[in-house]
């Protein structure tokens, strides 16, 4: 059985930086394109970044520039380095990958 287990997210000021993490268990990780989704209460979950297992990237036009997406085979997990962030990335962040989610991390961005 395949678990997405999220991590890392809080309470932080505006302009300042959170790093998530995504661990997978129960599949082969390394072949799978991974991607972290965002959903904001009452709004639909979007897409905010992937990466391929061989190490592309692409971002939301709201976060580039900002956010980086990033994975470790080695270790099965992908991240999210969030920075300079804003009142407006506040969200229920969810890894997908591997056809399974997480259970989603809290980001608040709040002064």
């Amino acid at each position: 059985q395949v678990q997405l287990v999220e991590s890392g997210g809080g309470l932080v000021q505006p302009g300042g930086s959170l790093r998530l993490s995504c661990v997978v268990s129960g599949s082969i990780f390394s072949v799978y394109t991974m991607y972290w989704y965002r959903q904001a209460p009452g709004k639909q979950r979007d897409l905010v970044a992937s990466i391929t297992g061989g190490g592309s990237t692409d971002y939301a036009d709201s976060v580039k520039g900002r956010f980086t997406i990033s994975r470790d085979n080695a270790k099965r997990t992908v991240y999210l380095q969030m920075n300079s962030l804003k009142p407006e990335d506040t969200s229920v962040y969810y890894c997908f990958g591997v056809r399974s989610w997480g259970q989603g991390t809290q980001v608040t961005v709040s002064s």
